[in-house]
């Protein structure tokens, strides 16, 4: 992934997303509105190739918090390191053995009460 400053990071967020119905498009552009609601020092690295979108509290790979996932049909919003974290509304998804996502094929699925919350959790556990 590639970080990129705010307005280069706009323009790759917006190229990555015109392959996309408009679902999909909506869903990405509400997740990255909350987790830069959650965490606005969080430097945005979008890597087209592999249609993922990473949010960091450090430069790289090393303060990566969560990411962004595309699919045709929605997005995945991947939390790193909550494979161990408590998940009370069953939110969390995957078989990793340190990252767990949260799968989001509308709008009513990013919206859920325990959404936020796991963001905040993502926040301080990644500090």
């Amino acid at each position: 992934m590639r970080e990129a400053r705010a307005a280069d990071a706009n323009a790759e967020f917006d190229q990555l997303l015109e392959s996309y119905p408009d679902s999909v498009r909506d869903l990405a552009l509400r997740a990255r509105r909350l987790i830069l609601e959650v965490g606005p020092m969080l430097t945005e690295m979008v890597d087209a190739k592999a249609r993922v979108v990473g949010y960091s509290n450090e430069s790289g790979y090393s303060g990566l918090v969560c990411t962004i996932i595309l699919s045709k049909r929605g997005i995945k919003l991947g939390l790193v390191g909550s494979a161990e974290w408590p998940d009370p509304d069953s939110l969390l998804e995957g078989t990793g053995r340190r990252h767990r996502y949260i799968d989001c094929n509308s709008v009513d699925d990013l919206s859920a009460a325990g959404v936020r919350p796991l963001l905040d959790y993502a926040m301080r556990d990644r500090r």
